[in-house]
């Protein structure tokens, strides 16, 4: 244990200097980390609460009105919660943090909550130090799927099954994409807070102006493609007014969404084999590349260098500067917030030939209990709270995140209500063909590489795809055959 601890502890701290260099994201309730720079933050910074933020509040009282009430428990005490959200979404979980202690109260039961950068503490290894420590808090939530998993992987997370059971959660009827990030070794670690959807977004009007059909939106990588030439506008210098797409614009340190679209397998569990060079993977990466070389790449980064973060006004599809872009349901509540006049359209994101057609990789907020918590039931309560349809109510309404079961679909208000896009997301999370790709126990690593290495392929330092590649599957498959 102590050894996988502290190679865990050097490798995300390593990470962790590579992240400085980019500057700190901003965590939303939704899983997203790509609001650099926001006017969400820079409100944070002075101590000011929006009308967005006032509005994702709730209270014990609410709760009760629908329905919930404190469970008949034994447990008592107090627990230490790390959680990695901020913005919006610190005002979110603080209220429902303040409206469990209410709930509570009675039975003397208290949650004391810490919001800690970077993915609660797990992408700088501050939480590795608390744990090595004997400072750990009983329970995170991180917004890094894949980085949690590696803590699962490496040890430093407790096993949840008899904790689960003493509370009566079951996640036997999750969907089976979510089952990816639950258990490590047919053992559970991770709890899936809500899910999210991958969807293409797009303008309709820019659409029109272009000569397309809104209404037929693509659905193959070659209509994509098309779609994002006619839409895109280049000066008479070089420069350009509007790019119809930038594939990889909001999926900046998401490293496995596009090549999981075009049905690369990066990891297979039951082998503990990485397949980095898949004819899959290897064309994901030459059609990143051909945006590079078709729009030239210098272009594209003096064009993406002043735009604005997702929860932004300035964010390019807010001002028109694309036409589509990739990205999760979450988009939709900063459209809400910071352009509510900008027209826009989803559907599913469009595939190669073979690709996974009409899914979704799940991005999710997970909860986890570190290694050496001291009241591990009480963080287990917790998490058994923030699975509640009430609980969630808001943050489904406000997000347009999902529930991590088919069933809970039926209580959102959205569903309700006849939601078109919450009835696409639905029909996305029910494909056969959904995951959390590249789950292993270096995934954190193994994610910020390649990001780096998409880099190089996009904007021309990488023209042996297939090598290059080769050398990291290398790299970290001996890793992963040293940690066995």
């Amino acid at each position: 244990m102590k050894k996988k601890l502290a190679a865990a502890f050097l490798t995300l701290c390593m990470a962790a200097g590579t992240l400085a260099g980019c500057g700190g994201d901003s965590s939303s309730a939704s899983g997203d980390t790509s609001t650099t720079g926001t006017e969400e933050n820079k409100t944070e910074e002075k101590g000011e609460t929006t009308e967005a933020q006032e509005s994702v509040k709730m209270s014990a009282e609410e709760l009760k009105s629908m329905g919930l009430e404190a469970e008949d428990t034994d447990l008592t005490g107090e627990f230490t919660y790390w959680s990695a959200f901020t913005g919006d979404s610190q005002v979110w979980d603080q209220s429902r943090v303040d409206a469990f202690n209410e709930l509570y109260k009675d039975k003397g039961i208290k949650c004391n909550v810490q919001f800690v950068p970077d993915g609660a503490g797990i992408n700088n290894g501050k939480l590795l130090s608390a744990i090595a420590g004997g400072q750990a808090p009983d329970l995170v939530i991180c917004d890094n799927a894949t980085a949690a998993y590696s803590y699962a992987a490496n040890g430093s997370f407790e096993m949840l099954e008899p904790y689960l059971e003493q509370v009566n959660l079951n996640v036997d009827n999750f969907f089976d994409g979510c089952k990816d990030v639950i258990y490590y070794k047919d053992e559970p670690y991770l709890i899936p807070q809500d899910t999210n959807v991958m969807l293409l977004y797009y303008n309709p009007d820019i659409a029109k102006e272009a000569g397309l059909d809104p209404e037929n939106p693509p659905k193959t990588l070659d209509e994509l493609d098309q779609w994002a030439e006619a839409m895109t506008i280049q000066n008479d210098d070089g420069s350009y007014a509007r790019f119809g797409l930038i594939p990889w614009l909001d999926l900046k340190d998401d490293a496995f969404t596009l090549p999981f679209f075009f049905g690369a397998d990066v990891y297979d569990a039951d082998t503990n084999k990485l397949n980095l060079t898949s004819p899959q993977m290897v064309s994901c990466m030459e059609w990143l590349q051909s945006y590079g070389e078709k729009y030239d790449p210098e272009r594209i980064s003096s064009f993406t260098s002043g735009l604005g973060g997702m929860f932004s006004p300035d964010h390019a599809f807010m001002t028109g500067k694309v036409g589509m872009t990739i990205t999760g349901n979450w988009f939709s509540n900063a459209l809400r917030v910071y352009a509510p006049d900008v027209n826009y359209e989803v559907c599913a994101v469009p595939v190669p030939e073979g690709g996974r057609t009409d899914s979704t990789t799940f991005q999710t907020n997970v909860f986890a209990v570190p290694k050496g918590s001291q009241n591990p039931e009480l963080a287990a309560l917790f998490i058994k709270f923030c699975m509640s349809g009430a609980v969630n109510e808001d943050n489904f309404a406000q997000w347009r995140s999902i529930p991590t079961s088919d069933a809970e679909f039926d209580n959102v208000s959205l569903t309700k209500d006849g939601d078109e896009m919450y009835k696409l997301e639905r029909e996305l999370a029910n494909s056969p063909e959904n995951g959390i790709p590249a789950l292993c126990s270096c995934s954190a690593e193994l994610a910020k590489a390649f990001v780096t290495f998409r880099e190089g392929v996009i904007y021309g330092n990488i023209t042996d795809i297939q090598g290059e590649l080769q050398k990291l599957q290398d790299k970290y498959q001996t890793e992963l055959d040293n940690a066995e």
